[in-house]
């Protein structure tokens, strides 16, 4: 078992409703990764940008897209993760697929953003999922969620917090002071992969993708295009949560 994770956050911009596009670009990103890299983690929607009108990008998307993060984890014997539209039987979803050299999982979005009328677009998923890789065990979730403790709370047996997002500028100071939240209260690293630039409705996002440790400190932090790197410890994990103990205090209860 691995006591250390090599990451890689891809902080970039979208290009509008065009997941060719977004893929071709993104292959350059991913080519210039190194090869001791993990984990490669990219954004929410990243194919697309944060679309209202999925009906818009064809059906086969979302299996060229699966396809593209399978050839990529093989190449660079690392996971992929991201959400993508997701047409599934008459309705979308904003789906996170999380795929390894050597299988494929995903998790839907449980808190859509009804401020943009995502509710009314995408059926909300409605099961947490916890992934293991190479050691750590991650409970990856999707933007909006972040807002919303009791979803993301240690319950289960996991080491890493794993947001991905298009959270705009206005209110990036509430995905800064979130993250590090959820990294204090579950004593867990919080990763948070966010884009940057303008969308195709005109909104502007900021970045600030970061990783957080499990005592909250920021370890990984950025303003502008660029991929990220930083290096996860389990014995850190393990460490901090023996010596402090502060989720032996927690309160129990049952999600419903």
């Amino acid at each position: 078992m691995s006591k250390e994770l090599k990451i890689a956050l891809l902080q970039s911009h979208l290009l509008w409703e065009n997941p060719q596009a977004n893929r071709d670009m993104f292959d350059k990103k991913i080519a210039a990764i190194p090869a001791a890299i993990d984990m490669i983690i990219l954004p929410e929607m990243f194919t697309t940008g944060f679309t209202m009108s999925p009906e818009k990008i064809s059906v086969d998307e979302k299996s060229k897209t699966v396809d593209w993060m399978q050839d990529w984890a093989k190449k660079k014997d690392a996971a992929l993760v991201g959400s993508i539209v997701n047409p599934e039987e008459e309705q979308y979803y904003n789906r996170l697929w999380f795929v390894q050299p050597d299988g494929v999982s995903s998790y839907d979005k449980r808190h859509t953003f009804t401020l943009a009328g995502e509710d009314k677009v995408y059926t909300r998923g409605e099961v947490k999922v916890l992934e293991f890789f190479r050691g750590f065990t991650f409970c990856p979730l999707i933007c909006y969620d972040l807002r919303f403790p009791v979803w993301s709370r240690y319950a289960a047996n996991y080491d890493v917090l794993l947001y991905v997002a298009n959270w705009p500028k206005p209110r990036i100071s509430a995905w800064d002071t979130l993250l590090k939240a959820r990294a204090i209260e579950n004593m867990a690293y919080c990763v948070g992969v966010n884009r940057i630039g303008l969308d195709g409705l005109g909104y502007e996002y900021s970045g600030h993708s970061a990783v957080y440790d499990p005592l909250g400190q920021q370890i990984s932090y950025s303003e502008k295009e660029e991929i990220l790197y930083a290096t996860l410890s389990l014995e850190h994990i393990h460490q901090t949560r023996e010596k402090l103990k502060f989720l032996d205090d927690r309160d129990a209860f049952i999600l419903k």
